[in-house]
């Protein structure tokens, strides 16, 4: 009996709790699933943020590379935890604010679609859980360093 809800909450956390399931933007959608983990991020040690995160990512790879193979597909749309990863690196190096929040956004999802190297490098080196969320992991690091620079020079 276990398997089953094993299941389900594996395809419930890889899809975002459903967002990744909406018909128009799945991946747009579903990055809007880390607001309520960058929100609460800003309110706790650095230390503890960072720690959390890392084990975000970790059971990321973990829930993609189980609901790959339940759904049987690479890198189905409906997986959704990848964007929620790399939305919570795009806003680690600055303050969340609405102008902020925003502009880290479009920035990562500008570099998850477009995949400028070095993003198409992982998305093309790894394979399964790793190959799902590596990608978004990197355009997350490019997306926050856009938005940390965006920010020193005074868009905040």
């Amino acid at each position: 009996m276990a398997g089953p809800w094993r299941n389900r909450l594996i395809l419930a956390a890889a899809t975002g709790f459903g967002l990744g399931y909406s018909p128009v933007a799945p991946g747009t959608v579903g990055t809007l699933g880390a607001l309520p983990l960058i929100w609460i991020c800003q309110r706790i040690p650095v230390a503890v943020h960072a720690f959390l995160l890392v084990c975000f990512i970790l059971a990321a790879v973990f829930v993609a590379d189980q609901a790959e193979k339940m759904l049987g597909q690479k890198d189905p749309g409906a997986i959704v935890i990848d964007e929620m990863a790399g939305y919570w690196v795009t806003m680690c190096l600055v303050p969340v604010t609405p102008v902020t929040l925003v502009t880290g956004f479009v920035a990562f999802r500008c570099f998850d679609v477009f995949k400028i190297l070095p993003v198409r490098y992982f998305e093309k080196q790894f394979s399964g859980g790793a190959g799902v969320v590596l990608d978004d992991i990197m355009a997350g690091v490019l997306a926050a360093l856009t938005v940390k620079c965006l920010y020193i020079l005074g868009v905040h």
